[in-house]
């Protein structure tokens, strides 16, 4: 008969390697950083999870209308991960939860995490004139926290770029797009704190920020500071800064597509593309799926300076149904969702975490058509097929 100590270790062991048995495909193991924290689910639960949300892409995948990768987590455990279809429809390479995606727009919360992490380590401050930090920019009053919340009023890069960068063959990159913005002061749309407008120019200088407070380029910081730490391997920020010409593609795995009639055709490459902070960002399914967990465990930044990303940076602005927070939408009609959404050179990447109930769902796919985000919105609503899970107090508890 077994001894009570016995026992109590044989369970103890089966429940924390319960959640990595629920997931469809092999992931590779979290960093060393997450491990001092165990995600307790049940697996019969978790696996019922799984079953019902692969039964749906599976399903959505059929004729590769949804071509991509998916990876659900509740409290930080990861309960589904999957890939489907190809990575360059010319070549019918497969894809798999290690290849990298463009993200686009949802590359804008690792700007706002950038922003986070220098403002932990003292070098940054959110509410002082940028000015201190770039002192040839052309504009008085402009604060990090307006760009990162879209209050900044300032006029669209790719607009000014469009009539004022000539040569279209030749890559801009954020430090061209600076002294074009020096050179030519495009009028803002309004003054700074004045109102809000989502805009592109309020990342890609925040990227110029990063790069000036550290004396290293912008790429060099995520991957010290966000990749490295949580072993994103598959992870990295395209950018042309040592370019001279703009290539005819972006030579990476995965590839975006674009349709013509019913063909997908792979995306050009283009001049814009030198340009990061507000786009740039490639990684995989299961990189993403470490960044999240990593947010649910207080991993890179404090449970503080978390929720601050996750708080309305217009709570009077009553114009629009969803507001913004650093790097992430937030949905009004519901507590503690974030979200973002993402459409760039025939990529489009969905992010969604319900806060409240500890919920995230990450698809990214590499076409510019495909189902709408309804469905994913209907998975994170989802209660009936519900995980258990043990200790969550305790391993929530982060830093």
């Amino acid at each position: 008969m077994w001894s009570r100590f016995t026992f109590l270790f044989v369970l103890f062991f089966l429940l924390v390697f319960s959640c990595n048995n629920t997931q469809v495909e092999n992931d590779h193991d979290m960093p060393d950083i997450t491990m001092e924290s165990s995600i307790l689910c049940d697996s019969l639960s978790a696996s019922i999870k799984s079953e019902w949300i692969d039964s749906i892409f599976t399903k959505l995948s059929k004729g590769y209308w949804f071509n991509g990768s998916v990876a659900y987590l509740e409290k930080g455990c990861l309960i589904y991960q999957k890939s489907f279809g190809f990575s360059n429809f010319r070549t019918k390479d497969t894809l798999n939860n290690s290849s990298a995606f463009q993200l686009a727009s949802v590359s804008k919360m690792f700007a706002a995490m950038s922003a986070m992490i220098l403002k932990e380590e003292g070098s940054i401050e959110y509410d002082i004139d940028i000015k201190n930090y770039i002192p040839a920019f052309p504009y008085e009053g402009v604060t990090t926290r307006m760009l990162l919340t879209h209050r900044a009023g300032l006029s669209r890069y790719m607009t000014l770029a469009h009539e004022q960068w000539t040569n279209k063959t030749i890559p801009m990159t954020n430090t061209d797009m600076l002294d074009l913005f020096e050179e030519h002061i495009p009028d803002p749309y309004f003054k700074p704190d004045n109102g809000f407008h989502y805009c592109n120019t309020n990342y890609a200088i925040i990227a110029c920020i990063v790069e000036a407070i550290t004396d290293i380029p912008y790429s060099e910081f995520v991957k010290k500071k966000i990749f490295d730490p949580l072993g994103m391997d598959d992870s990295f920020v395209y950018h042309m800064d040592e370019d001279t010409v703009v290539s005819f593609y972006v030579e990476t795995e995965v590839t975006g597509h674009n349709y013509r009639g019913w063909r997908p055709i792979r995306a050009r490459n283009e001049y814009l593309n030198g340009v990061t902070g507000d786009k740039g960002i490639y990684t995989s399914i299961e990189d993403l799926a470490k960044f999240d967990r990593a947010i649910t465990l207080n991993l890179l930044v404090s449970d503080s300076t978390m929720q601050e990303a996750f708080t309305p940076g217009s709570p009077k602005y009553w114009k629009r149904k969803d507001n913004y927070g650093f790097g992430w939408r937030i949905k009004e009609s519901e507590d503690s969702t974030a979200f973002h959404f993402g459409w760039w050179k025939g990529f489009r990447a969905y992010y969604i975490r319900d806060n409240r109930n500890s919920k995230s769902l990450i698809v990214l796919t590499n076409k510019d058509k495909g189902p709408g985000s309804s469905i994913y919105w209907d998975i994170v609503h989802d209660t009936t097929h519900r995980v258990k899970f043990l200790e969550p107090d305790r391993t929530l508890s982060g830093n």
